[in-house]
């Protein structure tokens, strides 16, 4: 695994799941070693910021500026509050957590 990779929250002011996408994130870091404390918070606070990083909702979690899912091209970018899919097909506001493990799993290799 990288010794420091980087590891960026994207979030938006009005998005109420960033607390709890910001816990598990650091919760899966820490389980493979990786000090929680690296995670860069970005807030986006501007539609001109939205369109610059192709953010297409709070919360958004990238290593090495990868989106951990990345969103398809039809997906609008602004300030909103992100849709995730959970491994049974439910709808969440934040990424699965089994999910978000195999994913970090893949990209910190």
């Amino acid at each position: 695994m990288e010794a420091n990779p980087s590891i960026c929250l994207l979030w938006w002011e009005g998005c109420p799941s960033t607390e709890a996408a910001l816990a598990d994130l650091r919760a899966a870091l820490e389980e493979r070693g990786i000090d929680p404390n690296v995670v860069e918070l970005r807030e986006i606070a501007t539609d001109d910021q939205a369109d610059r990083e192709r953010f297409v909702g709070s919360p958004t979690i990238r290593v090495a500026g990868h989106d951990l899912f990345p969103p398809g091209d039809a997906d609008p970018v602004g300030l909103s509050c992100r849709i995730y899919h959970r491994a049974d097909g439910r709808v969440s506001p934040t990424p699965d957590p089994v999910l978000l493990r195999v994913e970090l799993d893949r990209r910190l290799k």
